[in-house]
């Protein structure tokens, strides 16, 4: 008897677990969906991830950029957190900041090219005190979305042959 109220137990509790770090699993992709347009061909990238974050809480992600390659990366969050939410991007060799959304009037989306490969550091930041704006009341926690998308950067000027 007491094995069977073992296994239960486990299996309720890896249950519980599981269920909790699948929570936010897809958020990215359910609700960073952008419009395409003039027939841009943006592609998902694999290196896109969505999270549970609590008030007050900083995390960052590790990307790697391609040459020749225009990326856009969108960051969406639950309704709880409003416009809240904000993000940097660094190098990650040097720590040089390349963008700050808080300092371009808080825009959740960010396009650019990359004109050599390298490591990015994606840093974001949900503040203390980050409330849902129907009810204003604080929220422990909700789904944060970091979309990472790219494509092939289309040539300009004369071309080659």
């Amino acid at each position: 008897m007491k094995y069977i109220i073992t296994i239960v137990l486990t299996a309720l509790i890896s249950t519980s677990v599981f269920s909790q770090a699948g929570v936010c699993g897809n958020f990215h992709k359910k609700y960073c969906v952008l419009e395409t347009s003039k027939g841009e061909k943006w592609q998902y990238n694999a290196q896109s991830k969505s999270g549970l974050f609590n008030q007050g809480m900083v995390s960052k992600l590790r990307c790697v950029i391609y040459k020749g390659m225009d990326y856009r990366i969108s960051v969406c969050c639950e309704t709880v957190l409003g416009d809240k939410v904000s993000y940097k991007i660094f190098d990650s060799r040097t720590n040089e900041m390349l963008f700050d959304n808080g300092a371009a009037e808080n825009t959740q989306v960010f396009e650019f090219q990359s004109v050599s490969t390298r490591q990015l550091v994606i840093e974001v930041v949900v503040p203390q005190g980050a409330t849902e704006k129907e009810k204003h009341k604080s929220a422990d926690a909700a789904c944060v979305g970091l979309l990472i998308e790219h494509k092939i950067t289309d040539k300009q000027g004369f071309s080659q042959y």
